[in-house]
């Protein structure tokens, strides 16, 4: 990924051409780092999403929804109450920094117009979201506090005066020439790339490695072609908002990116392809960070089982010698007139086999002939005895591997109301105490369960947690309507909301169980079908735990971006 200049330049430049003159209507804010201003401009409402999250920082238009906290936080209220109701009047990037100024105007509690500019700056670690007024300078406040400890060049408080981040002395590509680019790189030091990097500003590693791979050989001839034609791309709008899916690392870019190989897929706008990239990554994110001890308490839970399991199969390897000791404590016993006491071991000839050998059988020194024997038969009926608890003990211990697989597969995709449900649950099962609840917050009546409409105009819905599970498949479900689950792989339940749909829907519906379970990134995912009837929770069964029959099998290759839309 790379959220550089250019591509702020190409945001930047499809805000201005959809906001400008637009009204800010309500202002959110999701989370500490996040922004959601609701716009009213030619026609018709949009929302802008800012963020100074220091790994997906960004400025973006976008058709995404985000839960907002029952209570503003304080930065919230202050952006209410200066910007709502205020026009956008000009917005415009710095140079081709990541710093984006949108200013507004408004009138004052006297009635006379005030000028405000919100900042944006996309910074890393650094990020910020700055509210200044425009005729003194100084800040209203900012999403992230700077105090002069943390930060000597620049102080970031309310009341004090606005400074910009420090200059870093780069030249401007889009207005470089060929000669000045010949003779601003050093052509014997090597490592071209990070040299247009070090030089000109906006620039990423990613672009820089394009213009490298445009040149071809890298004559000086060909890189500096490479760069002008590049920059003259850039400075003509002729963008292409392009995605690279390689699997395992995604990457977005605003110009086709030839060095990389994968599948491409384009979008129609800037905003489009970020909210394609970042929607879900961002939530992993908050989710990774509000519910890292969750996820540290089902995987030790799930290692902790996995080694049980273990030790509970060597012990029951142990109980295949219960024989042996059998046939030694019957040996001794027919034997016991040959035996005295202080013996080490007695030869004997052991008849339980075809051809009569000799064994020796080992003996207890302080113990008589006889009390040997009834040692050897005790050991025989202990390990015999312990063959049912183990197997037990192997099947309880099996069951709740597969319940925290399931729980481990269900935090992989699950949105932040997602793990407030895990979290409950396990609260419920006696894995995690429970919190002191605050009675000023309400729990919702019924898990909210993610909806999608199929081509063909059918409901289906997908269960997220157990708790979504359960009630969806017992609550929300018709005994004709159809239940999918993944064939033998923790997923989640979905159900078709219609008795009668064709082909495409079951298909659709498919996808979803397969992107909602452990395959999401296999192909040829099998995906079980039934009637609800069908489908049954045994007595004492874990949460989400179902039995069902009379299943069909279908096989589907998850992709996200095929999957039906979300209503």
């Amino acid at each position: 990924m790379s959220f550089d200049g250019i591509v702020l330049k190409a945001v930047t430049e499809e805000l201005q051409s959809k906001l400008l003159n637009g009204k800010i209507t309500k202002i959110y804010q999701p989370d500490q780092t996040d922004l959601l201003f609701a716009i009213r401009a030619g026609g018709k409402t949009v929302k802008l999403l800012l963020s100074a999250n220091s790994s997906f920082g960004r400025v973006q238009l976008t058709e995404k929804s985000y839960d907002n906290p029952q209570n503003p936080p304080m930065f919230c209220m202050l952006l209410r109450k200066h910007l709502e109701g205020a026009i956008i009047e000009n917005i415009e990037q710095i140079g081709l920094e990541r710093v984006l100024h949108i200013t507004v105007k408004k009138r004052d509690e006297i009635g006379d117009l005030a000028y405000k500019t919100l900042i944006i700056e996309i910074m890393g670690r650094h990020s910020n979201i700055v509210l200044i007024e425009n005729k003194t300078g100084t800040i209203h406040d900012c999403i992230k506090h700077i105090p002069p400890s943390v930060n000597r060049y620049r102080t970031l408080l309310p009341g004090q005066l606005y400074k910009a981040p420090p200059p870093q002395d780069k030249r401007n590509p889009l207005l470089e020439t060929s000669e000045g680019f010949t003779q601003s790189m050093s052509w014997n030091e090597g490592k071209l790339e990070q040299q247009i990097v070090q030089r000109y500003s906006g620039l990423s590693p990613l672009i820089a490695k394009e213009i490298v791979h445009q040149a071809g050989l890298t004559t000086k001839e060909a890189l500096v072609q490479a760069f002008m034609t590049t920059m003259e791309q850039i400075s003509q709008l002729h963008y292409t908002f392009e995605m690279t899916l390689t699997g395992a690392k995604d990457t977005f870019y605003v110009l086709p990116l030839g060095h990389l190989t994968g599948d491409k897929k384009t979008f129609a706008t800037a905003s489009e392809m970020l909210d394609r990239f970042y929607y879900g990554k961002a939530e992993r994110d908050k989710v990774k960070q509000q519910a890292a001890d969750l996820e540290r308490l089902l995987h030790n839970e799930h290692d902790k089982l996995v080694k049980k399991q273990k030790k509970l199969q060597q012990a029951l390897e142990n109980t295949e010698q219960a024989e042996h000791y059998k046939v030694l404590g019957e040996l001794l016993t027919a034997h016991l007139y040959m035996a005295q006491k202080g013996q080490s071991s007695l030869s004997v000839v052991n008849y339980y086999e075809e051809d009569a050998p000799t064994m020796e059988i080992p003996l207890q020194v302080h113990k008589s002939p006889s009390e040997n024997a009834q040692a050897y038969f005790k050991k025989y009926s202990k390990l015999k005895n312990s063959i049912s608890y183990i197997n037990e003990q192997l099947h309880i211990a099996s069951v709740e591997e597969t319940y925290f697989d399931s729980l481990i597969q269900q935090m992989e995709s699950a949105s932040l109301r997602d793990i407030a449900g895990i979290r409950e649950e396990l609260e419920e099962q006696g894995y995690l105490k429970r919190k002191k609840q605050n009675h000023k917050q309400k729990k919702p009546d019924k898990p909210e369960l993610e909806t999608y409409i199929s081509s063909e105009d059918h409901l289906i819905f997908v269960g997220k947690n157990n708790k979504q599970n359960d009630y969806l498949t017992f609550k929300v479900g018709r005994q004709n309507e159809t239940w999918l689950h993944t064939k033998d792989i923790p997923g989640s339940h979905v159900v078709i909301k219609a008795e009668d749909f064709g082909e495409q829907t079951l298909k659709e519906a498919a996808s979803l169980a397969a992107f909602f379970s452990k395959a999401r990134q296999s192909s040829s995912v099998p995906v079980d079908y039934t009637r609800i009837r069908h489908v049954k929770k045994p007595s004492g069964a874990k949460p989400g735990f179902v039995t069902y029959d009379h299943q069909q099998t279908i096989y589907v290759t998850p992709n996200e971006d095929t999957l039906p839309a979300k209503k």
